[in-house]
């Protein structure tokens, strides 16, 4: 399965509740931080969500 680096470029102070959880579930939560991720449809259905606050790479 294809794996995705994602890396948090903006604060989620001042974000909704749902987006900060969203970044808590995908394993951020300060910026510079990076993950990786198995490229799977609830991975993208996350970053659909927080895609302003976040960059991705393959």
């Amino acid at each position: 399965m294809p794996k995705l680096k994602i890396t948090q470029t903006r604060s989620q102070i001042g974000q909704s509740q749902k987006h900060r959880g969203t970044l808590r579930a995908l394993g951020l939560g300060k910026i510079g931080r990076s993950v990786e991720r198995e490229d799977t449809p609830e991975t993208l259905g996350m970053l659909r969500k927080v895609r302003h606050l976040v960059r991705i790479e393959d």
